[in-house]
């Protein structure tokens, strides 16, 4: 067993021993989504109990088990992917037939939003059996919570569209970064790292509207930055790492363009006569906008002029 995950396993079993895990039922796991630390009591516990562990990819998810300290045999692993999903549902509802308690896990992060698994809960719901959700690690909330969103007086504005991954090819991309600008609401983005360019270079459209990037979430290098969208291109070719991770990203609300672009005219004014870092300062002195926020902004400005 590694050490490291001794303790939490018997802390698991301790704190939910105790709870009802009723036999036939579909456990629904979120896992980490890098970090092995973000995992719950709960979960680790279900995982250890499970009759049957489905997963996106069977061989990540032994990986992740015995960095736990849970050991499966490959007997009682089921691969369920986008590819089989809807074939191999029917394997987990006979299990779930036989009294089996099946937990299902993706590679990371809450199955079934972005990562397959809605297919499969839809069948077994649809077979009259029980389906039980394990909260847990989710990009899509991580990064919200860091977006500095505040209250949205608008109702047109209020709350969350979650749009995932946009369309791979030019013209379907634009079309949908075009419906995206109409859409008053904050909208959460994912992409790959080979996609990326592609995708700041098509938000760039959005000027002055508010993007918060997360980049390598909850692993060791994490990275957070706010800026107008149209400095997208630039914040991510000034340093040579930032094309690489997942990245999530959130585009703030459209209201949020009225209250950030004063922010920014300060900026842009005090950086004609000023250093960099002086301008930032007396910028942040002036709007009250957090120095950090206004120095990314500086500098994806700085870069933007000095391609141009």
């Amino acid at each position: 067993m590694t050490t490291a995950y001794t303790q939490a396993l018997a802390a698991a079993r301790d704190a939910a021993s105790n709870q009802h895990y009723p036999q036939g039922a579909l456990y629904v796991v979120a896992t980490p989504i890098g970090n092995l630390a973000d995992i719950t009591l709960r979960a680790l516990h279900v995982l250890d109990l499970a009759d049957t562990l489905a997963c996106e990819d069977t061989r990540h998810s032994q990986a992740l088990l015995r960095a736990y300290g849970i050991d499966k045999p490959g007997s009682r692993m089921l691969a369920v992917h986008q590819h089989n999903e809807a074939e191999a549902a029917q394997h987990v509802i006979d299990r779930l037939r036989q009294g089996q308690r099946v937990a299902y896990v993706s590679d990371a992060g809450t199955p079934a939003i972005s990562d397959p698994g809605a297919r499969l809960v839809a069948a077994v719901q649809a077979s009259g059996l029980r389906v039980v959700p394990l909260p847990g690690a989710s990009s899509i909330t991580s990064v919200l919570s860091v977006a500095g969103i505040g209250e949205v007086t608008d109702a047109d504005a209020a709350g969350f569209v979650f749009m995932g991954f946009l369309p791979s090819k030019a013209a379907e991309r634009t079309a949908a970064v075009s419906a995206l600008a109409a859409e008053q609401r904050c909208v959460v983005l994912l992409e790959a790292p080979h996609r990326i360019d592609a995708l700041v270079e098509a938000l760039a459209a959005l000027r002055e509207r508010p993007v918060t990037v997360g980049r390598e979430l909850t692993k060791q290098f994490e990275e957070i930055a706010t800026l107008p969208a149209a400095a997208l291109p630039a914040w991510l070719k000034g340093e040579v790492n930032r094309s690489r991770g997942e990245f999530v990203l959130v585009v703030h609300p459209a209201a949020a363009v009225a209250s950030h672009n004063p922010d920014h005219r300060v900026l842009t004014l005090l950086l004609e006569e000023l250093p960099l870092k002086t301008a930032v300062k007396l910028a942040a002195s002036i709007t009250g906008t957090p120095k950090n926020a206004l120095y990314e902004a500086a500098l994806a400005m700085k870069k933007t002029v000095d391609d141009a």
